[in-house]
């Protein structure tokens, strides 16, 4: 069973820049998890869809890009589910930074 983690990250870039700083940093989200890289990504209209694996475990990120706002929403399996209100925490604090 997974544990959904949102968060929002509100901005003032706009979808075309905010995609220019995601597409330049996404990977960073990778070193939350130990060990973490990106396996996969993809595009679909204006939302990021990308899978970070590491520690035996893959978790599905989605970013839906929007005008004023990027929601991103984290799919933590079992073991990682324990960790969530720590990664949603981290995100809150350092997410603004992937944009900026």
């Amino acid at each position: 069973m997974s544990t959904p983690i949102e968060v929002d990250l509100p901005h003032q870039l706009g979808v075309a820049g905010a995609r220019t700083r995601i597409e330049g940093g996404f990977e960073k989200l990778a070193g939350y998890i130990p060990g973490g890289h990106v396996s996969e990504h993809r595009w679909d209209g204006d939302t990021l869809h990308f899978v970070v694996e590491g520690m035996g475990q893959r978790v599905a990120v989605r970013l839906d890009v929007t005008d004023r706002n990027v929601h991103a929403l984290f799919e933590l399996p079992g073991l990682l589910g324990m960790f969530g209100e720590q990664l949603r925490a981290k995100l809150q604090k350092d997410g603004p930074k992937l944009l900026a």
